[in-house]
């Protein structure tokens, strides 16, 4: 797409900056959101077409260095870059050929591979990047690692380049194959967030959700900018940095609250837990707020929020509760208390409880959040894709019902894998054909495509636009 177009586009649909409403988390599951809503000013939407042929398109982000490069994560463990509305011919990254044994990523099914990239916010200075991948030779350990760019070579990294300045962050084992997370990205803060999932097989047998002491079911926070001989530090606001710090033992004078603090065993880089599998979660660049989209199990997905100001902590109630509902979920009339923070936005399973009728319409299987919307008269609009029934939603605040709304948007014949903020603001957006059960291994699936969310009046003419599923 041209840049002048953009522009255009931008300029015609970008709300001016109003000001600050009071969203707010709900308090009792009858406030969370859910197909059906309206959202106010949101116009009517496509999916052009920018790029195709891509090996299980799993991620896409973004470089803000002003290059205008897109960069597609492949499951197999290469990252392809985009560039003037072409594929480059050679990787940016090959985490399959730097090793003399083989690929260093583990791709032995569908939820491992290399799922994320993340740039530095000084990328432009320092040339550094990071990854994410389950690694193969560490029996399907999820790895954070930090490369760097040599200037000579912008668009593609050598292998030499690759050993030369590789820097392992993080080695997380792994119980099982599935439940990694798997998003990585920068806040505005300038930390590293990194979701990790609750370990895998299912319902999480090893209550990792609530456990503080691994770093499994949660959202992790660390501070990159470290010396080359240490891999990170952990920020000192992070809200379990001091939870298990060396200390005298006392029994008087110190209050509830401060005993409270205390958690033997916590891990420092938890940012927030109780979550089941993060796979995609996004800051909104206007507000600074947070979206995490959390992966659920057979009959629910939820979308939770995180107001800029949040101090972290949070409990996003993991396995105690599936979105507002319980776990197990029983159906109708089911009674549980509601554990840590609610969801802002639910949506079911064909079957949203177990033996109930089969949904015609409003259902999905995968969250898959897409990025935060300020176009096309969305305001401060997470948009989430489902990764089975291809169906693009669009959460957001109503400030005059005075609640989250959730609406379905369009329904495309499409499997979404990962969305990302562009630089100049618009939904980026992968899908892929690698379904669970139709899945050929991450080379051999028919190729996937990077697409682009734009008004549906401002399609540029001859671009291919991605079908949907007519209402």
């Amino acid at each position: 797409m041209h840049a002048r177009w953009l522009a255009a586009v931008l300029a015609g649909t970008v709300l001016s900056a109003v000001p600050a409403v009071a969203q707010k988390i709900p308090e009792t599951p009858a406030e969370v959101a859910r197909p059906g809503g309206t959202i106010p000013g949101a116009q009517k939407i496509a999916l052009v077409k920018v790029a195709d042929g891509f090996n299980d398109p799993v991620g896409v982000s973004v470089a803000n260095d002003g290059s205008g490069r897109i960069f597609v994560v492949e499951r197999v463990g290469r990252v392809k870059v985009v560039k003037d509305g072409k594929v480059l011919p050679e990787p940016f990254l090959d985490l399959t050929n730097f090793n003399p044994l083989g690929t260093d990523v583990q791709t032995g099914f569908v939820e491992q591979g290399l799922w994320s990239i993340a740039f530095h916010p000084k990328f432009k200075e320092n040339g550094h990047f990071f990854v994410h991948y389950s690694s193969l030779p560490f029996n399907g350990a999820s790895l954070v690692v930090r490369f760097t760019v040599d200037p000579r070579s912008p668009d593609a990294l050598s292998p030499e380049q690759v050993t030369k300045t590789g820097k392992v962050l993080m080695n997380i084992p792994q119980p099982y194959y599935n439940h990694y997370g798997g998003m990585i990205a920068f806040g505005p803060d300038g930390k590293l967030y990194i979701g990790k999932g609750d370990g895998g097989w299912e319902g999480d047998p090893l209550d990792a959700g609530q456990r503080l002491d691994t770093h499994l079911g949660k959202l992790l926070r660390i501070d990159v900018d470290a010396p080359d001989d240490v891999a990170y530090t952990v920020p000192k606001d992070n809200p379990f940095a001091q939870a298990d710090r060396p200390q005298l033992m006392s029994l008087f004078g110190i209050s509830e609250r401060d005993f409270a603090k205390i958690r033997i065993g916590a891990k420092p880089e938890i940012w927030a837990y109780g979550l089941r599998n993060p796979y995609l979660f996004h800051f909104d660049k206007r507000s600074g707020d947070l979206f995490i989209a959390d992966v659920g199990q057979n009959h629910w997905e939820e979308i939770n929020w995180q107001p800029a100001s949040s101090k972290g902590g949070e409990n996003y109630g993991w396995r105690h509760n599936q979105a507002s509902h319980c776990h197990p979920t029983t159906g109708p009339g089911e009674k549980c208390p509601v554990v840590g923070i609610l969801p802002i936005a639910e949506y079911p399973h064909e079957q949203p409880y177990p033996d109930a009728p089969k949904m015609k319409d409003g259902f999905g299987c995968s969250a898959q959040g897409l990025g935060v919307a300020n176009y096309a008269g969305f305001d401060k609009a997470y948009l989430v894709g489902d990764w089975c029934t291809g169906r693009l939603w669009g959460i957001a605040w109503d400030k005059g019902a005075n609640k989250w709304q959730m609406q379905e948007l369009l329904q495309a014949q499409l499997q979404f894998t990962a969305g990302q903020v562009d630089e100049d603001g618009t939904i980026l957006a992968t899908n892929c054909y690698c379904f669970y059960t139709d899945d050929k291994g991450p080379t051999a699936n028919p190729p996937g495509a990077l697409w682009r969310v734009v008004p549906a009046d401002k399609v540029p003419s001859g671009a291919e636009v991605a079908k949907v599923v007519a209402k």
